[in-house]
């Protein structure tokens, strides 16, 4: 008996591994040697490409295709019809597998409908906004929307806003988490 849910409509190829509590959904395609973690949603009309890893406590809303070269840390969340690309310069005559590496670090967030440029990393907890068009690397903890996506702001864990506007110091008004702005780049403080 698996301790997972597959539906009946969704296609998992062989040497598939899914974590327990993890559900796919309607017409979804798992391709060989994925590594889906424990308690996530794979949404309707989900790709997964070939060897991709997908983290634990991920959720991937419907029409996503996670190509190969795309690897997903634990705790993220994909928009509806978010999209990633997996070469920068494709042709259709030219036959290409050496695919960019992207990396969409712990408990980031991309809004519905965002495009993801292959070779960046979005950073830890980052918050993109949805039709954003990401062009480059993204911070830990940042705020970006707009095409092309620019940071417009900082956010906490918990996807509040964070304000450093007259100091380096701010704070999540959901859970009171401290942060400092240093050089540039958030930093949870954990004392």
């Amino acid at each position: 008996m698996d301790d997972f849910f597959v539906h009946e409509t969704a296609v998992v190829d062989a040497g598939v591994h899914i974590g327990t509590g993890t559900k796919v959904w309607h017409f979804s395609h798992i391709m060989s040697h994925c590594t889906v973690g424990v308690d996530c949603v794979i949404g309707q009309n989900v790709f997964l490409g070939a060897s991709v890893k997908i983290g634990s406590g991920v959720k991937i809303q419907n029409n996503v295709s996670v190509y190969s070269g795309v690897e997903i840390e634990d705790d993220v969340f994909l928009g509806p019809s978010m999209v990633f690309t997996n070469v920068n310069a494709p042709r259709s005559f030219i036959e290409q597998k050496n695919y960019s590496k992207t990396l969409v670090k712990k408990g980031a967030s991309i809004g519905a409908n965002a495009t993801i440029v292959c070779g960046n990393t979005i950073g830890a907890y980052a918050f993109i906004g949805a039709g954003a068009v990401v062009t480059s690397e993204v911070p830990d903890y940042a705020f970006i929307y707009g095409v092309p996506a620019k940071l417009k702001g900082w956010v906490s864990k918990a996807g509040s806003r964070l304000y450093f506007e007259d100091s380096s110091t701010a704070f999540c008004d959901k859970t009171g988490e401290k942060y400092e702005l240093r050089n540039g780049a958030v930093f949870l403080v954990t004392s």
